[in-house]
């Protein structure tokens, strides 16, 4: 008999097959389908999948661990591994670059719990559809429930609601903005996880790039 409560190893299962609210069209959705799950075979969730003009063509695999972390190493062990992958299924007719990185600091928030974990911090969220007469908006995470995240405007313009409850199937983008408080909370997050221990309050050293592996990627005739 339970209390209903989740085990540690419960919530890490739900964490691991969580899935994403904001997903890809296009071709980026055709890769995002063959590779996440084989990332998640090796220990890696899938964040944003993103075909660009940069450096001609671009492909970037923007991935993390389940507990979130995302070193140079793996980004590297990543990358080998997709390689071969996307060679052999071949979604993309043209030469590119393949780039995998971490999601950053100042990350885009793709699945309902990235909304709890940084609750508190400013987010940038654009919806697909007109909410209280617009389609951005940008505040403090106040509050996240199953269907919707509230945002608590930061810089309200006037005539605009100072808080706003957006539906998770409206959101069509969101990511978190830089500032120091996120600065100090990720980096002290990211060294707790690291040495294994749940983030508390504390300190945190300097900011750090996004950790990330580039290589070529060449359409084979």
């Amino acid at each position: 008999m339970t209390d209903g409560t989740k085990t540690e190893h419960e919530a890490v299962e739900t964490t691991v097959h969580e899935e994403r609210i904001i997903t890809e069209t296009g071709v980026d959705a055709r890769v995002a389908g063959i590779i996440e799950p084989v990332l998640e075979s090796i220990g890696f969730r899938l964040v944003r999948v993103r075909l660009s003009g940069l450096n001609g063509l671009t492909l970037q695999i923007m991935a993390e661990r389940f507990d979130g972390t995302m070193t140079v190493e793996d980004c590297e062990l990543v990358s080998r591994t997709m390689s071969p992958v996307l060679d052999v299924e071949d979604p993309i007719d043209r030469h590119y670059h393949l780039e995998v990185s971490s999601p950053g600091i100042d990350r885009p928030l793709v699945r309902k719990s990235d909304f709890n974990t940084w609750s508190g911090h400013i987010v940038k969220v654009d919806t697909s559809a007109v909410l209280s007469g617009r389609k951005k908006f940008r505040g403090r995470i106040a509050a996240v429930t199953e269907g919707a995240v509230t945002i608590e405007s930061d810089q309200a313009s006037y005539g605009d609601e100072p808080v706003i409850e957006v539906p998770f199937e409206l959101i069509s983008d969101a990511r978190l903005i830089l500032t120091d408080d996120l600065i100090r909370d990720a980096l002290r997050r990211d060294k707790d996880l690291r040495e294994g221990r749940i983030p508390e309050e504390g300190a945190a050293d300097e900011a750090e790039q996004p950790e990330s592996a580039e290589q070529e990627q060449t359409k084979q005739d």
